[in-house]
């Protein structure tokens, strides 16, 4: 009955978002379908992702890669269509297990890494996609690229590793209105023309949609504030 519950209560929160991501996108003037809603499951257990797979849903976020190596394994030999965005820092000593773990990694703030990644991808015979992070609120303690060093990062990627980057990603100040960071986020999109922008969470999703987010980073909302343990 607790298990039934809980599948239950992940399906309700789950539709709110998806609905409230329509709604966003929409008043926006803008095609819903265009916003990929990327569950960020950090902490929460195979059995509660699962409830989320089996509703149909495919795209999946992970701050860590030894989290994610304990439970994801199993669940994509099952599921093997599930798309897994590796959305927290990564370091260069844990590039290889991202490689053959993740499809995209939205964290690449820096050529060393980038270089690393890249050799990763020659030695598994694997092609990833990527987004650059971007710290675009400068701050000393957050990892990102800053503003005006992406597009020398793009090009490194790209040019020097073969990377293939698709958008940009960011988590603006804690406690500051997000609106400016998502626009002038954007903004820099639109100057390297890169098509995708990954911003916006449990908090402030909708706002980051109406500013053109095409992928948001939702957890909160539908797990829950602590993590979900089901079965």
């Amino acid at each position: 009955m607790e298990s039934l519950s809980l599948a239950n209560s992940l399906e309700q929160r789950y539709r709110a978002v998806v609905e409230e991501i329509v709604r966003a996108a929409r008043q926006a003037n803008r095609a819903p379908e265009k916003v990929q809603l990327v569950i960020a499951s950090k902490t929460q257990s195979a059995d509660a992702i699962e409830v989320l797979i089996q509703l149909g849903h495919r795209v999946f976020g992970e701050n860590r890669v030894q989290e994610a190596q304990e439970k994801w394994p199993l669940l994509r030999a099952k599921y093997p269509d599930v798309q897994l965005h590796l959305i927290g820092p990564l370091q260069t000593n844990k590039a290889k297990e991202a490689v053959h773990l993740f499809d995209v990694i939205e964290t690449v703030d820096r050529e060393r890494l980038a270089k690393v990644l890249a050799a990763e991808q020659e030695k598994q015979n694997k092609k990833l996609r990527y987004m650059i992070e971007v710290n675009i609120g400068a701050e000393e303690q957050k990892s990102g690229i800053m503003p005006n060093a992406a597009m020398f990062l793009l090009g490194q990627c790209r040019d020097v590793y073969g990377l293939a980057v698709e958008g940009l990603m960011c988590i603006p100040p804690v406690g500051q209105q997000a609106s400016p960071y998502f626009a002038r986020l954007a903004k820099l999109a639109g100057d390297l023309s890169l098509p995708n922008l990954s911003m916006g969470m449990t908090s402030d999703f909708p706002l980051a949609i109406q500013l053109g987010a095409t992928h948001v980073r939702v957890g909160t909302a539908i797990f829950g504030h602590r993590a979900v343990a089901a079965g």
